[in-house]
């Protein structure tokens, strides 16, 4: 049979080359397939986690009147909850390099929606407290999960606009959560708020679950404690790394602390305001959902370290707004507050994504663990300045804290400057 007749023949010095079959990207990009179902189950298991995770929050007054505790042993019901999801956000990323991001976001929520629905029958202050350190440590598998799960499923150029969606869903949910308590407590006492909130959670962790596309770039990692220590010991090695997460707690040291003392703030003379009222002031955190959102464009206007110093000067003009006795002028600084800080955050947590070479999810669990410690320390920090020394006392902590973040980065700048001298000489 002649050559000539067979189909797989090739003719030709050229046909001895393969031809290049160009890669084709199969991670997720705004507007490609699966990217919106991505977006809106983090977005709501953003809006689940901050709701559950600060529900006592707007509550505080409240809780304490009825517990008959003062303002600092009642803001423990908010540090419990931030300090247990703070322990154990490095043990549960490395439960999701092993079983599967989305396995283990599913059953943290699970597990925090449940406990959620038990937190209104809690009798005493302890029991509370437990409660809710119980529910820290189910949602500490989420944060963590969540970023790693987007690094490896979401193009790079995305990234920050996509970690930028998830973290506005932290900001609808911290608004939500607390304005919804605000109003229900006003009518029905603090439990029946708290509960209002456990079912939100649940339709939300429903959702989630039905919505989020099957990883596709997941690779099973090891559970051996050697292994993940030497994880972490080469994250925490990486100078850039450190001061992501040291910039991280800061701006959470300022945001907790705001935020856990503004209802007394506001409950008290010269303002008085309703609890429902009080509630309704969180409504600035749809602010947050914006700055958070547009983080990306920021960073690729001013570059990181330029978008870190706008956010972390925003945040020191809102803290000294707030000092005035003029209602409007404390909502303005509620307001740059708030949008310094959930762009400094979008920022930053984007960025350790980004830096991290391997092991995601620990990069990310020992940011979120400085970003939940400085949450513990703002809130109860915050609450005995205020104790001792009134708004005032709480200004000034954040403003310590916000110091701390521009004096990091000016450091991070300086030392970027010296490691590109030698490259050019």
């Amino acid at each position: 049979m002649p050559a000539s007749t067979g189909a797989s023949t090739t003719v030709g010095a050229e046909s001895a080359v393969p031809a290049v079959v160009p890669a084709v990207e199969t991670r997720m990009t705004p507007g490609g397939p699966g990217y919106r179902r991505m977006s809106l189950a983090l977005f709501l298991a953003g809006v689940a986690t901050f709701a559950l995770l600060y529900s006592t929050q707007a509550l505080l007054p409240l809780v304490s009147d009825d517990l008959g505790v003062a303002a600092g042993d009642a803001s423990w019901t908010v540090a419990a909850a931030t300090g247990g999801l703070a322990v154990f956000v490095l043990p549960m990323s490395a439960l999701s390099e092993r079983y599967g991001r989305r396995t283990v976001m599913t059953a943290s929520l699970a597990v925090a929606v449940t406990v959620g629905l038990l937190v209104p029958f809690a009798p005493s202050l302890p029991a509370l407290v437990a409660l809710r350190a119980v529910q820290g440590a189910a949602l500490a598998g989420l944060p963590a999960s969540a970023t790693a799960y987007l690094a490896e499923e979401v193009t790079p150029k995305a990234l920050v606009t996509a970690i930028g969606l998830f973290v506005a869903g932290n900001s609808v949910g911290g608004m939500s959560g607390r304005v919804i308590t605000g109003w229900v407590a006003q009518e029905w006492g603090w439990r029946a708020a708290v509960g209002t909130i456990g079912v939100v959670a649940v339709a939300c962790a429903v959702a989630f679950r039905l919505l989020l596309p099957a990883p596709r770039h997941f690779t099973p990692g090891s559970l051996r404690p050697r292994v993940l220590a030497g994880t972490v010991r080469d994250h925490l090695a990486n100078p850039l790394l450190r001061r992501l997460y040291a910039i991280g707690a800061l701006f959470m040291t300022v945001f907790g602390g705001v935020y856990t003392v503004i209802g007394y703030r506001l409950a008290q003379a010269p303002f008085g305001l309703p609890q429902g009222i009080v509630g309704s002031i969180f409504l600035v955190y749809l602010v947050g959902t914006v700055s958070a959102s547009t983080a990306g464009r920021l960073v690729g206007r001013l570059g990181r370290r330029g978008a870190l110093y706008l956010a972390g000067g925003t945040t020191a003009a809102g803290l000294l707004l707030s000092l005035a006795p003029s209602l409007p002028l404390v909502l303005l600084g509620l307001v740059l507050i708030t949008a310094g800080f959930f762009a400094g955050h979008a920022v930053a947590s984007s960025a350790v994504g980004r830096t991290a070479e391997h092991g995601r999810a620990q990069a990310s669990a020992l940011y979120q663990s400085a970003y939940y410690i400085g949450s513990s320390v703002g809130s109860t920090v915050g609450a005995t300045a205020f104790h001792s020394g009134g708004w005032a006392g709480t200004v000034g902590v954040g403003l310590l804290a916000v110091l701390g973040v521009v004096t990091i980065t000016v450091f991070g700048s300086l030392a970027a400057r010296t490691r590109r001298r030698p490259a050019a000489a």
